[in-house]
């Protein structure tokens, strides 16, 4: 049974580690629990937050819920690693401790300038009437301590709605100027981003318009989480548009795509090269972030949430709900994105395994694919029924997913079988599994599905057509998911 939360239990603020020992001991338990994924210390992690390489660290902040599988009172809760590949808990990187942030501090952005680290976010403000004042607000990292500015950066537009958030800064140097992008909505109700510019990191922001995007007025009625980067000589525009329906995805109504195309900073306007595509065709993949300053380790690196809003998960009975992605690198090739994961992850194979029809419970197969359909049931019984299942129309060029054949089923209201459509014949499978999540990379980075999964004890084996030769690591722990509050 699925707890009811008050207001007051949703938005209690944390005072001690104290607080939240007994839900740390209680979710460790969990059989789910990830093995080699960033995911909540307790309670709930949603959004990527302020990923950034700054002075030979990565560093990576998630939204934080710390008493449950709630959107409540949001934290950034801090991890940093040295390779992208193994992942330390530092403990909360952001608290909603003013009157600007006084129910949460919601997502943004990162900027590394220097010795410093700056961090960008959304201080969700409500009064006593629960009327919500979205602010953009700051603060520097300096040797792991935050310390906020203590005025906003600026405040909402009341030409648009109360949903301004999820600022983005970055700097361009052609310009010499920084810019923030804000996810928004219009008055009625369409999604779109706000520019915003400065000559200086912390102070003189002005607002410079609103993103022009040819062909995308009425698309979504939000877009969130907006991102912007220059990748192989393209500019890359990724949002996630909210409140919208979008051909070949079922009833959901939250997505993460992708534009192609050319920036003028002039005209504030993004002229893409051609349609939008999704940056993962799974049913959980949502508020993808570029990692700043990531071009001076020669890398584009993107991360999302293993989750979707407004979605239900299996874990929340247990008080704790949320992963990250793999991290992946990113190319621009022929007019699309590749996503491969992150160079490295290969130092996580602990043992190398005969495939034999059982699955690890945290381990990767790659697959290569002859030529002609295809079929590969993942997490079935022993007797090959049930599971996840992937098949291959050759004629069509399509993959489909099917969900539907797994004891734990969940969010069927939104859909269980989902299509990913290939440009090229599908010749390779890279896939990670995870004790809740399994990420598929087509084709050397064509095309990614990310999906949770609950297998339970007797869902361990898989089936694979004739065409199908697999290869199988054991994957060991990549985070070290200390209680550090």
């Amino acid at each position: 049974m699925m707890k009811e939360w008050t207001q007051d239990e949703r938005y209690r603020v944390l005072k001690s580690s104290e607080d939240v020992r007994d839900i740390y001991e209680h979710i460790c338990k969990s059989a789910y629990r990830q093995i080699y994924h960033i995911q909540p210390v307790t309670g709930l992690s949603s959004d990527p937050n302020g990923f950034a390489f700054h002075q030979g660290k990565w560093h990576l902040f998630y939204q934080w819920c710390p008493w449950g599988a709630v959107h409540g009172l949001k934290y950034w809760y801090h991890v940093t690693s040295e390779d992208l590949v193994s992942w330390k808990n530092e403990g909360i990187g952001l608290k909603p401790d003013t009157i600007y942030d006084n129910k949460g501090t919601h997502s943004g952005s990162a900027l590394p300038i220097g010795n410093e680290l700056y961090l960008y976010y959304t201080g969700n403000h409500r009064d006593e009437n629960w009327i919500r004042t979205p602010w953009t607000c700051a603060a520097k990292l300096s040797d792991g301590v935050p310390a906020k500015l203590p005025e906003p950066l600026f405040g909402p537009r009341p030409d648009h709605s109360e949903h301004q958030r999820d600022p983005k800064a970055f700097y361009n140097a052609e310009r010499d100027t920084y810019y923030i992008f804000i996810g928004a909505q219009t008055l009625d109700k369409r999604g779109c981003v706000l520019v915003y510019e400065s000559k200086e990191p912390l102070n003189g922001w002005t607002f410079a318009g609103r993103l022009a995007v040819p062909g995308y007025e009425q698309f979504g009625g939000m877009w969130e989480c907006p991102c912007i980067e220059r990748i192989d000589g393209k500019d890359v525009l990724i949002f996630s548009p909210q409140y919208t329906k979008l051909p070949g995805r079922s009833e959901s109504t939250n997505h993460n795509v992708y534009l192609i195309g050319s920036m003028d900073y002039d005209t504030l306007t993004f002229t893409p090269d051609s349609c939008y595509r999704h940056l993962d065709f799974g049913f959980d993949f949502y508020a993808a972030q570029l990692a700043a300053n990531a071009d001076t380790s020669d890398r584009n690196v993107l991360i999302a949430w293993i989750g979707l809003p407004d979605n239900h998960y299996p874990t929340e009975e247990e008080d704790w709900e949320g992963s990250m992605t793999l991290p992946r690198e990113l190319r621009v090739k022929d007019g699309q994105l590749l996503q491969t994961p992150v160079s490295g992850i290969e130092k996580l194979r602990t043992q190398e395994l005969v495939p034999n029809g059982t699955l690890p419970a945290a381990g990767e197969l790659e697959v290569h694919v002859e030529k002609g359909d295809f079929d590969l049931n993942l997490f079935t019984k022993e007797d090959g029924t049930g599971g996840m299942h992937l098949h291959y129309n050759a004629d069509e060029q399509i993959c489909t997913v099917d969900r539907t054949g797994l004891d734990r089923r969940f969010n069927e209201q939104i859909g269980e079988i989902l299509d990913i459509p290939l440009d090229q014949q599908l010749s390779s499978l890279r896939i990670f599994i995870d004790r809740s999540s399994v990420e598929f990379f087509v084709n050397n980075g064509e095309a990614v599905f990310t999906s949770h999964v609950y297998p339970t004890e007797s869902e361990c084996h898989y089936t694979v057509s004739k065409n199908g030769k697999v290869k199988m690591w054991k994957l060991g722990a990549s985070v070290v998911d200390d209680f550090v509050i």
